[in-house]
């Protein structure tokens, strides 16, 4: 479990394809206090900690999680959000999040709002139901509140520390973005749909 809210950033330093899999070695400023079995959020995807070493830490990702993530786009020198899971005695800053990501969204618009930043996305209309007004979503690890909703869009805004601190400030139009939805709007939204 999550809070959306980033710890840092790490770099890919190296991508290992076997099979229908996709191995990953980061270096990131937390990747020497990990040890194998820990999950850690990458880019919103939670991932096992295989191994640790040399100041990085090595992931691996298998053909769900690149088929329904960015992960798969994922090259040497890709920069990621990374956030360790949340510790039970911990302030919840964010919303919870459980590195599941339901799928990837489009950026469509990004402006400079003297200061901060408004991202505009696209969703598939099928996902129309899991997006509200002043909801909570999760955009590639980082817990962001929704505004101006339609049937296949939305924006959130970006203050200057999440802009600087997060690989939000390399998003651009046309790229694709790791999406998780609320947790209990998707719960909820199951439930009404079994109550038809």
């Amino acid at each position: 479990m999550f809070t959306g809210i980033v710890e840092t950033q790490g770099i890919i330093k190296k991508v290992i394809e076997k099979g229908a899999n996709k191995t990953f070695w980061i270096k990131s400023p937390i990747s020497s206090k990990l040890k194998p079995d820990q999950s850690v959020a990458h880019d919103g995807a939670c991932l096992t900690v295989e191994d640790v070493k040399g100041g990085q830490h090595r992931v691996t990702a298998i053909a769900e999680t690149l088929s329904k993530t960015t992960l798969g786009d994922w090259q040497k020198n890709t920069i990621v959000n990374l956030e360790r899971c949340l510790k039970i005695n911990d302030r919840l800053d964010g919303h919870f999040v459980q590195g599941h990501v339901d799928t990837s969204a489009i950026c469509i618009d990004k402006k400079e709002k003297e200061g901060s930043w408004e991202f505009s996305f696209q969703l598939l209309p099928e996902f129309a139901t899991l997006i509200i007004e002043k909801g909570s979503i999760s955009i590639n690890g980082i817990s962001l509140t929704i505004f101006n909703v339609t049937e296949t869009t939305f924006d959130v805004a970006i203050i200057p520390y999440t802009f600087e601190h997060t690989n939000m400030s390399i998003v651009k139009p046309g790229q694709k973005v790791n999406i998780e939805f609320d947790m209990f709007g998707k719960y909820i939204n199951r439930k009404l749909s079994l109550s038809k």
